[in-house]
């Protein structure tokens, strides 16, 4: 019998090279996104469209309902929904920093508690929550985004010790820069929020900044996140977590080596 999975996220980038690997490797796969539209190529694939919206709890409560009825279980969840919103933490508007934890933090939090009363019975079970190197460094003006993955990276660590004796893994994946849309998304929340006023001289470089990285080719493929994934679900005792992709191993590795000091000059001068 196919192992059943469910990518949320997967309309694009990360979530939707993720679903068509796992389905290479084997899964029935069911691809979430708000959009249905955005998940007709998938569908042509053979990955199983599917509805959901993580900020609404009716729509994360049927989408998880739908794949059980059909399935009878779901063995992998891959929680990858999210964005990047970037802007100096005086100037965010409190409502889209709600908004950043709503669809980082409380619906990659929401799906897990809805698929966890399955994953015990069948005493199986993967989750794997997309955080990013930015949970485990941070860049100015990146204050909200970086809360959420920080968020994650400390929600996983409890709920792997919690969910251990029922065969249940929690892998994170720390992705590096990857050439997907985020960064030039998190670019134009950053122009939006403070490109005027008292941050707006490193704001606008920043954004510029941004946007020329994610344009360019020194990123890594999202196919590389989605291998690393297929890699830590098929394995038989995977990692706790996978950092990969550019740029990730040596900032982490420079600011557990320098500091917070020298990390907060290095991270400055990089943006």
């Amino acid at each position: 019998m196919n192992k059943v999975a469910l990518v949320t996220g997967a309309s694009s980038g990360i979530g939707k090279a993720t679903a068509l690997e796992l389905r290479d490797k084997g899964f029935t796969v069911y691809g979430a996104a708000r959009r249905m539209d955005k998940l007709k190529e998938l569908e042509e694939k053979g990955i199983r469209a599917i509805e959901l919206d993580v900020t609404d709890d009716d729509s994360m409560v049927e989408c998880v309902d739908k794949i059980h009825k059909v399935e009878g279980r779901l063995d992998i969840l891959v929680n990858n929904a999210g964005y990047g919103s970037y802007g100096a933490i005086e100037d965010v508007p409190m409502e889209e920093a709600r908004r950043q934890l709503e669809v980082n933090v409380f619906g990659l939090a929401r799906m897990t508690q809805l698929v966890l009363p399955k994953m015990r019975e069948n005493k199986y079970g993967k989750i794997v929550n997309i955080s990013s190197m930015g949970g485990r460094i941070w860049t100015p003006l990146g204050g909200w985004y970086h809360t959420t993955k920080f968020a994650v990276e400390g929600f996983s660590n409890a709920l792997r010790v919690e969910t251990k004796e029922f065969g249940i893994d929690v892998i994170v994946i720390e992705p590096g820069g990857i050439k997907t849309d985020w960064g030039i998304i998190a670019a134009e929340n950053l122009k939006k929020s403070s490109s005027k006023g008292a941050y707006s001289k490193q704001a606008n470089i920043t954004a510029e900044n941004m946007k020329k990285m994610y344009s360019g080719r020194g990123l890594s493929d999202p196919e590389l996140i989605a291998r690393t994934i297929s890699k830590a679900v098929t394995a038989r005792k995977p990692r706790t977590r996978y950092l990969v992709g550019f740029g990730a191993k040596p900032a982490v590795l420079i600011k557990n080596l320098f500091g917070d000091r020298v990390f907060d000059s290095i991270s400055k001068r990089m943006m």
